[in-house]
């Protein structure tokens, strides 16, 4: 089965969009757009992306903001103050990070768009322009 993927593009510097791809990085989601200082945690829990796909059975591979995302949420091990990872963590962390790379790659894709670059606009016109970027534009919350 394939594993989605979430990411956080702060696609300017002023909004937070939350992204689901496929494990290759295709785009299948765009969320609305929120303030960028929404931290991600906080900008996933409206689109109740965590929740949708527990309901599915799939889990999710994000990166480290996700942690405390829940049982389905993979998100990396993170340092403690203080601490070193030990060679294992290091190790799982690795995998993920490669799992991720596809996903990354198409982030840094979206933020390269000329639309996105240094954008200032409100985020419910970020929202208007980001949508057409995503394959599948319905809402994460009507997909039960």
């Amino acid at each position: 089965m394939d594993v989605p993927t979430t990411r956080t593009s702060t696609a300017g510097h002023g909004v937070n969009v939350q992204v689901v791809t496929d494990p290759g990085g295709r785009l299948l989601w765009v969320s609305p757009a929120l303030p960028g200082r929404a931290h991600d945690m906080t900008a996933a829990r409206p689109h109740r992306i965590i929740r949708i796909f527990e309901r599915q059975g799939m889990p999710i591979v994000a990166d480290l903001a996700y942690q405390g995302g829940g049982p389905w949420v993979t998100p990396g091990i993170k340092r403690g103050p203080l601490q070193e990872l030990t060679l294992t963590e290091k190790t799982v962390n690795r995998a993920l990070a490669a799992a991720r790379a596809p996903v990354e790659r198409g982030v840094a894709c979206l933020k390269s768009w000329r639309i996105f670059r240094g954008s200032r606009w409100r985020p419910n016109r970020m929202t208007s322009i980001a949508k057409p970027s995503s394959p599948w534009s319905g809402n994460a919350g009507e997909a039960h």
